[in-house]
């Protein structure tokens, strides 16, 4: 009995403090429509700014908690609304999600640069008034720190309910969300209102990350405490974002059900228990989700969505394809070694990325968690589809095969539950897998007898698996710049093979899925049975692309499946453009070379010049921060950098001899590059000057290419969706005399007359 009130107080306390932090994110959400994916990490920075207060610096108890809840946390709280979240209204719900990401992983990198994440000394962070100080109650003995946190769950709890339901302030947050204009014909104020309530939920998130900091016992960590107030998201869920009184039961079961395995799961068998505790509250949130009412199907989103995706044709995808391939062959043979690795690298991460255009892009189905299915292709693979051993190993194409089947299934069954599911929803679920996988799944190391056929069996053996290069019939991968030739090339087929996807009945199926379920439903399309499609082949893409990825590395640990890698690959293909399959791309080669290359550059700079070597530190520094800091500027530019570059080149194009002449030069850097007369770093930054150059020249050289762009010379049929004229530029006389000619208006006598009075008949039918 004394064992049972022990957790029950401890789950209690636990719960309380996932209450607290998931009271922050309905706070946040109620009064902007955002969901803050940054609270777990802004609890982190909260819990890392008082421990440095308090215990790096001395500073006593009380001054630290004010200068961390009554200063610091609101106005980090204020200033990502007034800076970066109130300038999502009108994009799609993956930028609301992405930008929200990406200020996660800038608080993490920032909290990787400010705080040492391999200190010399663990930062223990203590309990208020010391572990020293308790009470008995029933034979159970409680710190006061527990008490305290038990309290402050019970008074936010109240105080938040009385400010939402009676005072006037808080029923003007609820109505920011819902109608700021109508609000502000009301006399409110929907800005200040959000700004207030965004700097309440971060005061909210750092007080729950200081009072969960000790009560877990362990040295501080910022994933672990991101993800551990991430957890808070179940309960979040359980009032439906909506409900304060919900949210706060949600917290108490998911404490209580934590602390009750860790007391009654007998760990001595099944030696599972621990990573099945980690993964509750991902569990609970998944079921969660599937057991609360949705939204109903929305509607179109064309007139609220500022992105816009152009499909190129399928004579411009095999160009592209070719050109790409082309354009690999010839760098490779200047990269170094070390570029040719990075490079593969990031080739692999491309392929990842193309399950994300598929299935967010086309189909607008959101996945946080690429990289799980990524982790379960690399399992089979290694498992089923390596011949041979020692250095003579390698990996075929059935196990390759195997690992896009499996995955596959594993999307349908994920998708299977989930299919009534959108947007944000859908995105927390996803998340809730990737975490679970990541948790659950790779983390059974060790082998474990399977009941029923008494053999041994481990899926991630000793936390590291060993991926041979493939060899397909007698094509050998094993050397690297081979290897990178083959991976291009399966992107360039499986790129092709995504348009051609979307020039088809199935695709165009697909894209009103996207725009509009409820109008697909009404069409007589079979809306489970598109997502079921979308998600199995978005899942085998994804398998492949991770087995890749490992064989391409030789060996993985469960790091490289991480959570936040998934998210760190989204987040640079919506940057780039995730409607886009050069969108993959561009945040394949991104994530994998770009950033790695510019700290390599940093700290060699910093090797050659000691003297500058703190300013190059600092530039290595800032680069682990760069990443994010892009994915913030969604919110100016949702559709991508590479919407912006096709329509640059769109114009650019009428200069011919302008690219012409950038081509030249392009091709004489390489010459000299290749005969050894400049090295590739000078290749690498006279062919950006080039590129930087290249629009300036074209307007001094071609003015008339860039006169009234898309106004008075583009037509409906080749520059955009016929949908989109009269939104993205006004109507032209070639618009109309195109409407016309579709409508049978165009030409003169009774029967345009007849034509026209069909047409209007029909319209008005």
């Amino acid at each position: 009995m004394n064992e049972f009130l022990q957790y029950t107080i401890l789950g209690l306390v636990t719960g309380g403090v996932y209450g607290i932090a998931a009271s922050g994110l309905v706070v946040t959400y109620t009064t902007s429509g955002i969901f803050n994916f940054a609270h777990g990490a802004t609890a982190m920075l909260g819990a890392f700014t008082y421990w440095q207060l308090r215990f790096g610096w001395g500073w006593p108890a009380p001054l630290a908690l004010v200068v961390t809840l009554g200063i610091a946390a609101p106005l980090l709280g204020a200033l990502l609304h007034v800076v970066i979240m109130r300038g999502l209204r009108g994009t799609a719900e993956v930028t609301k999600i992405v930008v929200p990401i990406s200020v996660m992983l800038g608080f993490l990198a920032l909290s990787t640069w400010v705080w040492d994440p391999t200190p010399s000394e663990p930062r223990i962070f203590s309990k208020f008034f010391g572990s020293a100080k308790t009470v008995t109650l029933v034979g159970i003995r409680i710190t006061y720190h527990e008490i305290l946190a038990l309290i402050l769950a019970i008074v936010i709890a109240v105080a938040l309910r009385y400010l939402f339901t009676r005072t006037r302030s808080g029923v003007a947050m609820r109505a920011v969300v819902d109608d700021p204009a109508l609000l502000e014909l009301n006399g409110g104020r929907p800005e200040r209102l959000a700004t207030m309530s965004w700097a309440m939920g971060a005061m909210l998130a750092a007080l729950a990350g200081i009072l969960i900091t000790p009560i877990q016992g362990s040295a501080m960590s910022a994933n672990s405490l991101t993800l551990l107030v991430l957890d808070a998201t179940a309960a979040a869920m359980f009032g439906r974002l909506r409900s304060l009184p919900r949210t706060f039961v949600g917290g108490i079961v998911l404490g209580l059900t934590t602390n009750y395995v860790v007391a009654y799961f007998p760990s001595d068998r099944w030696t599972w228990v621990s990573n099945f505790r980690v993964s509750i509250p991902m569990i609970l949130l998944f079921l969660v989700l599937l057991v609360l009412p949705q939204d109903r199907l929305r509607g179109t989103t064309l007139m609220r969505s500022r992105e816009r995706f152009r499909l190129p044709s399928m004579r411009t995808a095999i160009i592209g394809a070719v050109a790409l391939v082309v354009v690999m062959f010839l760098l490779r043979g200047i990269m170094a070694p070390t570029a040719i690795n990075s490079m593969a690298f990031g080739m692999t991460l491309a392929v990842i990325a193309l399950s994300l255009v598929l299935l967010t892009g086309y189909a607008g189905e959101i996945n946080l968690g690429a990289l799980a299915f990524g982790a379960i292709g690399t399992i089979i693979v290694y498992h089923f589809g390596i011949t041979g051993s020692g250095i003579a190993a390698r990996t075929n194409i059935v196990g390759f095969v195997l690992a896009a089947v499996f995955c596959a299934i594993v999307g349908a069954i994920v998708a299977l539950p989930a299919l009534r599911l959108r947007g944000l929803y859908l995105a927390l679920a996803t998340l809730a897998f990737g975490v679970f996988v990541s948790n659950m799944v790779l983390r059974e190391i060790g082998p474990r007898t399977l009941p029923i056929f008494h053999t041994k069996f481990s899926i991630f053996p000793s936390g590291t698996l060993t991926v041979p290069k493939p060899k397909f019939g007698p094509v050998d991968l094993n050397s690297m710049p081979t290897f990178l030739m083959a991976v291009t090339i399966l992107f360039a087929l499986l790129g092709v093979g995504l348009i051609a996807f979307r020039h088809s009945n199935y695709g165009r199926r697909v894209a009103a899925l996207k725009d509009s379920p409820a109008a697909a439903a009404t069409l007589g399309m079979n809306v489970v049975k598109l997502k079921l499609l979308v998600f199995m082949m978005s899942a085998a893409i994804a398998g492949v692309g991770g087995a890749l990825m490992s064989a391409q590395l030789g060996s993985v640990n469960i790091e490289r499946f991480d959570v936040f890698l998934s998210l760190s690959l989204l987040m640079m293909v919506v940057v780039g453009g995730i409607g886009y399959v050069s969108g993959a791309l561009f945040g394949g080669v991104i994530l994998g070379v770009a950033f790695a290359g510019l700290s390599n550059t940093f700290t060699k700079l910093g090797t050659d010049h000691a003297s500058l070597q703190g300013l190059f530190d600092f530039g290595k520094d800032f680069v682990t921060v760069l990443p994010a800091t892009i994915g913030i500027t969604m919110a100016k530019n949702p559709s991508g950098a590479v919407h912006d570059i096709v329509t640059n080149f769109r114009a650019m194009s009428k200069a011919r001899n302008v690219l012409i002449g950038a081509t030249v030069v392009e091709a004489v850097l390489y010459g000299l590059t290749r005969g050894g007369a400049i090295n590739n770093w000078w290749f690498l930054v006279l062919s950006a000057a080039v590129l930087f150059l290249l629009p300036v020249v074209a307007k001094a050289v071609s003015p008339e290419a860039f006169v009234e762009e898309g106004a008075t010379e583009a037509t409906p049929e080749d520059e955009m969706p016929l949908e989109y004229v009269g939104i993205d530029r006004p109507f032209t006389a070639e618009d109309r005399d195109f409407l016309d000619r579709a409508l049978g208006l165009h030409g003169n006598g009774k029967g345009v007359k007849a034509s026209a009075g069909a047409a209007a008949a029909e319209v008005d039918l």
